[in-house]
């Protein structure tokens, strides 16, 4: 009977190690479970390993390749958050990890929650690591996942560290869908806008004008001149202006494709008025979020750093944080190339220099989060409050201009009459 070099946790949290025989690494991971213990590491001999393989059926081997090639399932990421918060609350109540992932898969519903949980599963009870497992699979499980999943095992808080992500989860989301409430709006009048100022320049001004200038007694005044013109331009060149319209799309696509360019047009969108600090504000929550909740896991500063940098969604700041990296990978404090780079807002700045002196960074990384969360749901009132206005008085401007473009020429034709 082959033997098995093993790593597990005790029900309390204790980190044991030792030697078991069983006939499979199956079989190694069931006794533990017995004796109360979570395999977290186990190692096969050669003849195990051989053994394992010969075991393995070619109808479970195409199974797990099925599972892992093209057209997987995936989970949204509400559905990830919940689904990392139910193994948590399982963990938490005492359940061992392989009794915790099949009582969740009795419950899982859907199309990619059963296949996802199943791939769990088999290889956790093949004696893998569950972030191991995870990574296997691939999406939906990115390095943020995959890095907490590995820091709970670490860290042996388990249940805490889950619920840190599932936290962290809900609140990406959040933010999400506060943002996209954000926009509805302003981009639901600019629409209307434009499809307002389409209509009359295309089809009503011109029948309205149509009569005054067939009499030719009327000069035409500057606005009825360029709103015709406009007219008539986009009647015999509409589809000219299609052309040139995607021809500029996908030369703005390529253009974005490249790094150099894609960080520029980041950079750009960090100075721009109200949007700019709102994307800033935006990145840093995340980051904050996401940094506090790594290292308060146990999860060392540079790996922390490396996922957190993934998080940011600009890519000047994600450059920036590349420097960072590679400054605080030389022995340096994590505040000063943060400063150094001029991204990010001074207050974090300011935590993170404190954190490092007290030796309590993790902790005021999450204050200063939830300071940070309520300055992004300013940012967010802000550009609800501000872009309105900015529209309104935009359609105002559209609205006179065609306004004066039709009056004006009646106005005249009635002084001539007279």
């Amino acid at each position: 009977m082959p033997t098995f070099q093993y790593q597990s946790l005790s029900t309390s949290g204790a980190r044991q190690s030792g030697v078991i025989s069983a006939t499979s690494r199956a079989e190694a991971v069931r006794t533990l479970m017995q004796r109360g213990e979570t395999a977290t590491s186990i190692t096969t001999t050669m003849s195990a390993t051989t053994d394992s393989k010969m075991d393995a059926s070619p109808t479970t081997r195409t199974q797990q390749g099925s599972r892992l090639g093209f057209g997987r399932p995936t989970l949204r990421k509400t559905e990830m958050a919940t689904l990392i918060r139910e193994l948590a609350t399982a963990l938490e109540a005492g359940l061992p990890l392989m009794q915790a992932l099949r009582t969740i898969r009795r419950q899982a519903s859907g199309k990619g929650a059963p296949v996802i949980l199943d791939h769990l599963i088999d290889r956790v009870e093949a004696g893998e690591p569950l972030y191991k497992a995870a990574q296997e699979f691939g999406r939906p499980f990115d390095d943020l996942v995959i890095g907490m999943l590995r820091a709970s095992e670490a860290s042996g808080r388990t249940h805490e560290v889950l619920h840190q992500l599932a936290d962290l989860l809900e609140r990406s989301v959040e933010l999400r869908r506060e943002l996209m409430s954000a926009a509805f709006y302003p981009l639901l009048v600019l629409g209307l806008i434009l499809i307002s100022v389409i209509i009359l320049v295309t089809v009503l001004i011109p029948r309205l004008m149509g009569p005054l200038i067939a009499t030719g007694n009327v000069s035409l005044p500057m606005p009825t001149r360029v709103i015709l013109g406009i007219s008539t331009f986009l009647q015999n060149w509409w589809f000219v202006i299609i052309i040139v319209i995607a021809a500029a799309w996908l030369l703005w696509r390529t253009w974005i494709a490249k790094p150099e360019n894609r960080q520029k047009f980041d950079r750009f969108k960090l100075k721009l008025p109200i949007v700019g600090k709102l994307v800033r504000d935006v990145a840093v929550a995340r980051f904050t979020h996401t940094l506090g909740t790594l290292c308060s896991a146990g999860l060392p500063i540079l790996d922390s750093l490396r996922i957190t940098r993934d998080t940011l969604g600009n890519t000047a700041m994600m450059a920036a944080i590349d420097r960072v990296q590679s400054q605080v990978a030389e022995g340096k404090p994590l505040a000063e190339p943060l400063e150094r780079s001029k991204l990010f807002p001074p207050l974090l700045v300011q935590v993170v220099n404190l954190g490092e002196r007290s030796g309590r960074l993790e902790s005021m990384l999450m204050h200063a989060a939830t300071a940070f969360d309520r300055q992004v749901n300013t940012s967010v009132k802000l550009v609800m409050k501000a872009l309105p206005p900015i529209l309104i008085i935009i359609m105002a401007c559209v609205a006179g201009f065609v306004l004066a473009a039709i009056l004006l020429p009646l106005m005249e034709m009635q002084a001539f009459a007279q």
